[in-house]
């Protein structure tokens, strides 16, 4: 599969699109995010926040993807993001049908006009995203957790309990601090790893504990060790 990426209009968000040919992909890794995706076989999809390695590619044809940014979509998409963790569901069960229809409809018509595909479901979706801000505590998780500070001190930071600051995360996110943290972290490294950094300095930079630690993280939130994920990503 050929795959291309760019920031999409909204700020903070990805238009991505992937196409038949060369090399397979990489598996989709676990990032904080959810996307609404369309694709010549299965139609219009959301895929949840991930926990573990996606296999990228599936099915055949075009697919295209709107990407949002992390803490966004449950917002935009108003569905709570631990309803969707781990899933690929179609967009009618979780959208009125004649939401769904609007937007097939805008998207069907960009295509004949010969719109790309990725531009085409971008302007089709993006009338229909017009949710409320995400929650300012899940941006200071978010916050937090890029930034490697515990749990506590965010809780600090905003005046939130630990407690409550779960609850947002399982709304924003799918998933709790703990795990934001730790899907961070791996998407910290992953630019060193690209890069061909030596694996206990990476280890070091991107925040784990040493470099058994990384490896023990890269197969549960991965499937793969970094050597095998670095193999892979260079196709």
């Amino acid at each position: 599969m050929t795959f291309r990426e760019r920031p999409a209009r909204r700020p903070g968000g990805w238009i991505w699109v992937s196409t038949p040919g060369g090399s397979a992909r990489a598996p989709v890794l676990p990032d904080g995010c959810m996307d609404l995706l369309w694709s010549e076989e299965h139609g219009l999809r959301l895929a949840g926040p991930d926990t573990r390695a996606q296999p990228a590619g599936a099915g055949r044809g075009r697919w295209a993807g709107y990407r949002f940014a992390p803490g966004t979509a449950p917002a935009l998409l108003g569905v709570p993001a631990r309803a969707l963790r781990d899933l690929r569901v179609p967009l009618a069960e979780v959208w009125p049908a004649a939401r769904v229809r609007h937007l097939h409809d805008a998207l069907t018509s960009a295509l004949a006009d010969g719109a790309p595909s990725g531009r085409a479901l971008e302007t089709a979706a993006l009338p229909l995203l017009t949710g409320t801000p995400p929650d300012p505590l899940a941006l200071a998780l978010l916050a937090g957790a890029r930034a490697a500070r515990p749990l506590t001190a965010t809780a600090r930071a905003s005046g939130a309990s630990p407690r409550r600051l779960h609850r947002v995360a399982l709304t924003a996110f799918g998933y709790g601090p703990r795990t934001l943290s730790r899907v961070l972290r791996l998407q910290r490294a992953l630019p060193l790893l690209d890069a061909g950094t030596p694996l206990a300095a990476l280890a070091a930079e991107a925040g784990y504990a040493d470099q058994p630690h990384l490896t023990r993280e890269c197969r549960a939130l991965t499937g793969l060790t970094p050597r095998e994920l670095r193999a892979a990503r260079k196709g």
